[in-house]
C-alpha cells in the first residue's frame, strides 16, 4: 500500500476537549481516525500530545507522508518514527487510519480469519473523577457483565434493559441524578447502597431475559488516595485496611471484576487480593500497568493481578500495544479492552478486540460515542456470521 495523501484536524472529544483526526488516502482506499484522552490517567501512560493539540495537529500536516510504503502490520514502525515525538494521540490516530486504508476492514488487516467477539462489559453507574460536583460515590465504575448471553445483540440489550432499569428506579426513589462522562448514572448514594441497587437490577434484568449480568467495579482507587490513605466520605482506610473493605465488597456481593483496588504503585495490595480471590474474580490493573510493557512485567512477577486493561493511547503504539497483549496472552492474563471517558465517534476499539481476540471490551452503554464501538461489533458479528 502506498500513501498518496494526509490531512489532519482539530476535533472534540465527548467531554468537549480537543483532539487530533487524521484522513489518509491510499493506493487501497481510504480511512479516517481519531484519538480519544481520559480523565482518571496513571502517571506511567503515555502523554496525548507532545504540544498543544493544534500545534501536533500542524507538525502532522507537513510531515513528507507521501509515497510512503505500508505492506503490514510491522510496517507501522515507519509511521512511528515520523510521528512518534508528537504524542500518543497523533501516532495512534495515524496507526488507525493507515490500517483503514489498506481497502478492508481494519479487524480484517489484523486478522482476516478471526471467529471470536469481545463480549461488552457496561459501566451503569458512577462516580469519580468522571463526575464533576455533587457528592457522589468514590469509586468511579459499577459495571454490568452480561456472562452467559449467547449473542452480541443480547448482551448489548441486557446492558441497556440494566440501565434503563436503573433509571426508573432513580425516578421511584425521587434520587437527584446526573450522567458520569462515560453515560452512567450518577448518584448520591454509598458504595454499598449502589451495590445493592445494582443486585436488584441484575436480578430484574435476568427475570424478563435469562441473563446473567455480573456485577463489577472500577475503584479508580489512585482518585482518593491522599498519600497515606484511602479517603473515603465517611472513613480513613490504610493499605491494609483497604485489602480487608475490598475483601468484604467481593463477598456480599459476589464481584466478577475488580479494577485498580490500589493505587498505582501498590503492587504488594493488588497481590494480597489476587492471592485470596484470584480464582473467582478478576482483579484488574488499569493506573497499575497503563498498557505498559515494564509495569506488565512487574504485575506477573509480583503475582499482583490475573486481568489487564489494554488502551491503544496508553501505550502510544499499536506495535507496543500488541507486544503487551502477547505478553499478557502468555502468562494467561485476562484482557479487557478499554474506551477512554474523552471518546470520539471513531469504532476502532471494536475492530482492535476482535482482530487481536481479546475476550472483554469496556465501551460504555449510553451516549453516540458508545454506542458506536457497540454496533460495530453488531456489524462484524453479522459478517462473520459467529458470535459468543
Amino acid at each position: 500500500m502506498i500513501i498518496k495523501k494526509v490531512k489532519a484536524k482539530v476535533i472534540s472529544n465527548s467531554r468537549g476537549e480537543d483532539t487530533i483526526k487524521i484522513q489518509v488516502k491510499s493506493d487501497l482506499g481510504k480511512g479516517e481516525a481519531s484519538a480519544p484522552s481520559g480523565a482518571s490517567k496513571g502517571k506511567h501512560e503515555a502523554k496525548d500530545f507532545a504540544f498543544n493539540v493544534d500545534e501536533c495537529v500542524d507538525k502532522t500536516n507537513k510531515i513528507e507522508w507521501k509515497e510512503m510504503e505500508i505492506n503490514s502490520f510491522d510496517d507501522l514502525s515507519l509511521i512511528e518514527d515520523k510521528i512518534k515525538d508528537l504524542g500518543a494521540n497523533p501516532v495512534i490516530a495515524m496507526e488507525y487510519a493507515v490500517l483503514k486504508s489498506f481497502g478492508k476492514q481494519l479487524w480484517k488487516t489484523l486478522d482476516p480469519k478471526v471467529r471470536e467477539l469481545p463480549r461488552p462489559l457496561g459501566n451503569v453507574i458512577g462516580g469519580g473523577v468522571h463526575i464533576r460536583g455533587g457528592n457522589h460515590c468514590e469509586f468511579q465504575e459499577f459495571l454490568l457483565y452480561p456472562y452467559n448471553s449467547k449473542t452480541i445483540d443480547d448482551a448489548v440489550k441486557s446492558n441497556e434493559l440494566a440501565h434503563n432499569f436503573v433509571k426508573k428506579h432513580i425516578k421511584n426513589m425521587k434520587l437527584d441524578s446526573a450522567m458520569t462522562d462515560e453515560g452512567a448514572w450518577a448518584l448520591e448514594l454509598s458504595i454499598e447502597e449502589i451495590l445493592d441497587l445494582l443486585k436488584k437490577v441484575s436480578n430484574e434484568v435476568f427475570d424478563e431475559t435469562g441473563i446473567n449480568l455480573k456485577i463489577g467495579i472500577d475503584i479508580a482507587a489512585n482518585s482518593f488516595w491522599d498519600g497515606e490513605n484511602y479517603v473515603y466520605r465517611d472513613k480513613k482506610l490504610s493499605s491494609l485496611n483497604q485489602v480487608e473493605y475490598i475483601s468484604t465488597l467481593i463477598e456480599n456481593y459476589d464481584l466478577h471484576y475488580v479494577e485498580d483496588p490500589f493505587m498505582e504503585e501498590d503492587f504488594i495490595g493488588f497481590a494480597e487480593l489476587t492471592a485470596k480471590y484470584g480464582e473467582k474474580c478478576m482483579i484488574t490493573g488499569d493506573d497499575l500497568t497503563v498498557t505498559n510493557l515494564e509495569r506488565l512485567e512487574r504485575a506477573i512477577t509480583e503475582k499482583s493481578i490475573n486481568s489487564m486493561i489494554v488502551k491503544p493511547n496508553q501505550n502510544g503504539s499499536l506495535l507496543g500495544f500488541r507486544d503487551v497483549i502477547d505478553l499478557a496472552k502468555k502468562n494467561k492474563i485476562n484482557l479487557v479492552i478499554s474506551h477512554r471517558s474523552g471518546e470520539t465517534m471513531d469504532d476502532s476499539l471494536a475492530d482492535l478486540g476482535v482482530g487481536f481476540k481479546i475476550p472483554i471490551i469496556k465501551c460504555g452503554i449510553h451516549g453516540s460515542e458508545r454506542k458506536v464501538k457497540l454496533d460495530r461489533l453488531r456489524k462484524i458479528s453479522k459478517e462473520i456470521k459467529f458470535d459468543l
